[in-house]
């Protein structure tokens, strides 16, 4: 975030379910109430045999993937009911924060009704407006206790004038408002925006995209496919491979004109300020720095991930300390990325790379929380708003970006450029997603890194695992550039000698 894969295949319904051993389908229909901002949701649940314990057990997450914060979804839940196929009423209990205990006497078939609270600006929770409606599916929908792993159907009964439901899920052949998933993980990674909102598709190097923008003033002038598509290459050459079949942009409206961005395996939802047309040059290279975040994150982090972060318990937090790889990393590549897809300059590069740098560098929380740590603590520090922040703590996407860049550089030199953090990242993702398919332990992160480096990596190690104080240019200096201490800005030396350039041009940084 700044904050499953394969083809969605059409399934069979019934299987061998994990913890109460019978075979169940669950099927959810979603209404909308435009009014009251409210989503009227209906399962349907059928066992083909009796349940032997004679009780359901539903739970809804706490959480949803790539949100580093307890959302507590059930909050917004209200008037939860249970019937019978003869609508007569079953009784049932809470049992605990988020779970449902529902006593079944005998029955195979029950309906389950409740509804969702959905007036709420955020890209991890559910909106309904007049015209659009968007679904944050893990505060939606609930998983039978313990089976995540288990295929589900939803559909949505939509205003009949509605015309679009955008996703990354593929809909059933015929019906474009159901849609059927292998497991609750993928549908908890799956939003959807439905209404009559700007949709834009096209196909690109082999892939299908969508483009579904709540309001797309300016979007055809500042020619935002163009860019997609030069970043999707960029990303491709350097991972050599695109782990999706099809890949949807979700931007909403924002009321205060932040920007907030939540990445998915096949789809990234944005809150903007609601226009395309950029003040100034900057705001635009920022803006798309921002699509580039979330868009790589569906390697670094849905591929790309720590072992404590699958599989995803949807009950608890998931504490690691590598965050600063998923999103420090995440930070570095926003400017490479754009470098290498030909829409920035060098100059614009380092800009965007130096920001993270100034919101970090000046402050005196960086003698006091080591980068290591900062990833630990998110689930604390998500939403710290004390005084003193700054002054204690730090951001893992501030420090991880240029470390990341110290990283690079590193690696570089100590291979005599033959390699670079890129072989890390690559080497990452077909070791353990393509091959293991499994998340890196931190041990294992190190021993790649050392693995591509050809030496050990004890320095940049100790400036992740520590608070020590870092020597900026006596790695910046062997890259050609250099830390202003004005506005501590990152630049390139005037005049660099041939070692110097030879990085520039090696990082794409040469003018």
């Amino acid at each position: 975030m700044r904050k499953r894969i394969g083809l969605l295949l059409l399934i069979p319904l019934f299987v061998l379910g994990t913890q109460a051993q019978i075979n169940y389908e669950m099927r959810y229909t979603v209404g909308l109430d435009t009014v009251g901002h409210y989503l009227n949701v209906r399962l349907d649940y059928t066992a083909q045999e009796e349940n032997a314990s004679d009780e359901l057990v539903l739970n809804m997450p706490v959480l949803t993937p790539g949100y580093y914060e307890i959302l507590n979804f059930p909050k917004h839940l209200c008037d939860f009911d249970a019937k019978d196929a003869q609508g007569q009423a079953l009784t049932w209990r809470k049992d605990g924060m988020n779970r449902w205990r529902i006593t079944l006497n005998g029955h195979r078939q029950l309906q389950v009704t409740y509804r969702i609270y959905a007036k709420h600006r955020d890209v991890a929770l559910s909106r309904v407006e007049r015209d659009l409606a968007f679904i944050a599916p893990a505060g939606v929908f609930m998983y039978v206790d313990g089976e995540i792993a288990h295929p589900v159907t939803v559909s949505f009964d939509m205003p009949s004038n509605w015309q679009h439901i955008s996703t990354g899920m593929k809909p059933h052949t015929g019906d474009d408002k159901t849609f059927t998933v292998p497991d609750f993980d993928v549908l908890y990674d799956s939003p959807l925006l439905l209404g009559n909102h700007y949709v834009s598709q096209f196909d690109h190097e082999g892939h299908a995209y969508e483009f579904a923008l709540e309001t797309p003033e300016g979007v055809e002038k500042i020619g935002l496919e163009r860019d997609f598509r030069q970043i999707v290459s960029a990303a491709t050459r350097m991972m050599g491979d695109v782990p999706y079949d099809n890949y949807s942009l979700i931007h909403m409206t924002a009321e205060d004109g932040r920007l907030e961005g939540l990445e998915h395996f096949n789809s990234q939802v944005c809150y903007t300020d609601g226009t395309y047309r950029f003040a100034s040059r900057k705001m635009h290279v920022k803006f798309l720095g921002f699509i580039v975040h979330e868009y790589f994150h569906l390697y670094n982090v849905k591929c790309i991930r720590p072992a404590e972060l699958w599989p995803i318990d949807y009950n608890k937090e998931a504490l690691t300390p590598m965050l600063w790889v998923s999103e420090g990393l995440t930070c570095y590549y926003e400017s490479r990325l754009l470098r290498n897809a030909g829409i920035v300059t060098p100059d614009e590069s380092l800009e965007e790379l130096s920001t993270y740098f100034q919101l970090y560098a000046p402050y005196e929380g960086q003698r006091h929380m080591s980068l290591r740590q900062s990833s630990y603590d998110i689930w604390l520090d998500s939403m710290n708003d004390d005084d003193n922040f700054r002054d204690v703590r730090i951001s893992y996407y501030f420090k991880g970006s240029i470390i990341g860049l110290l990283f690079d550089i590193d690696i570089r030199r100590k291979t005599g450029q033959r390699h670079s953090l890129d072989d890390v990242m690559r080497l990452l993702y077909n070791r353990y997603y393509k091959e293991l398919h499994r998340g890196f332990t931190e041990e294992e992160f190190w021993a790649v890194a050392e693995e591509v480096a050809g030496q050990p990596m004890t320095e940049i190690r100790r400036f992740v695992d520590t608070t020590a104080e870092i020597d900026y240019d006596s790695y910046l200096h062997d890259a050609g550039l250099y830390i202003d201490s004005k506005d501590y800005s990152i630049r390139r030396i005037t005049h660099p000698n041939a070692q110097q350039e030879a990085f520039l041009r090696a990082m794409n940084l040469y003018e």
